[in-house]
């Protein structure tokens, strides 16, 4: 247990130096002026950038409000795929019908970039807040599905097997055997699918939006506004740190069975 404890020190301090370092490069490149200001604002500038968002309000709202709206946009796109990716996934690792139904139709989009069916979507849909969610709902479906289909394909045949002679149903093999041998690949996809969701979000927001961390980071970057483009890099940045702490902490505790 020391060991671990130790270890865990350790690895907290190198974050931190490597953060440090990072931080004590930017401010020296910054200060000296080998890259214009323009391009890379000094760490006061990107401080001065925080209050202005945070008291002043860009456009008329504060920082925290486009944060919650942003957020607000990639949580239901992303919660609404999970609801719709994940059992369809389970379906096509189970059933070679439905994976020759539904296979090739995501592998065709998934490597698509967002904005090249956007324009589809918006010509759809209006430019409402319904186009912008369904893009970031598109995008979170891929790393679902094929995470749980994976998930299914990691599950012995010979267990199932062994179940099936024991008296177990279908049901019963599903809830107590399927289910939570995928679990764990299932979480993975979750978290790189609420990654990729909110890289997507930039693209979501640039479209006849007025609001939201992705939107003012769009705006900034017409205004020449370097200091509030790194304001959203960074608010993005941590923001989607938490949420991925929040999927680790819930990992956590739903795979403690795997531990044991």
């Amino acid at each position: 247990m020391s060991g671990t404890r130790f270890k865990f020190r350790v690895e907290n301090w190198i974050t931190l130096a490597t953060l440090l370092i990072i931080f004590l490069a930017w401010y020296e490149v910054t200060r000296r002026g080998v890259v214009p200001k323009i391009f890379i604002p000094s760490p006061y500038d990107v401080w001065q950038g925080f209050e202005e968002t945070i008291f002043q309000g860009y456009h008329g709202r504060g920082l925290f409000y486009h944060c919650m709206v942003s957020l607000g946009r990639v949580l239901l796109g992303w919660l609404a795929a999970c609801v719709v990716a994940i059992p369809l996934g389970l379906a096509m690792g189970l059933s070679s019908k439905v994976r020759a139904v539904f296979d090739y139709l995501i592998e065709f989009y998934r490597p698509l970039p967002p904005l090249a069916y956007y324009t589809l979507l918006v010509l759809w849909f209006g430019i409402g807040e319904f186009s912008k969610i369904l893009l970031l709902f598109l995008a979170a479906i891929p790393p679902l599905t094929i995470g749980a289909v994976e998930g299914v394909k990691e599950v012995s045949p010979s267990v199932i097997q062994a179940a099936r002679s024991l008296g177990a149903d279908s049901r019963q093999v599903f809830c107590r055997i399927i289910l939570p041998a995928t679990t764990p690949a299932i979480i993975t996809s979750m978290r790189i699918s609420l990654g990729f969701t909110y890289t997507v979000l930039v693209a979501a927001e640039i479209v006849a939006a007025t609001e939201g961390i992705g939107w003012m980071v769009w705006d900034a970057s017409k205004f020449m506004r370097s200091d509030i483009i790194f304001v959203g890099i960074i608010t993005m940045g941590v923001t989607g740190i938490g949420l991925d702490a929040c999927l680790r902490f819930a990992a956590k505790h739903l795979l403690r069975w795997k531990r044991q």
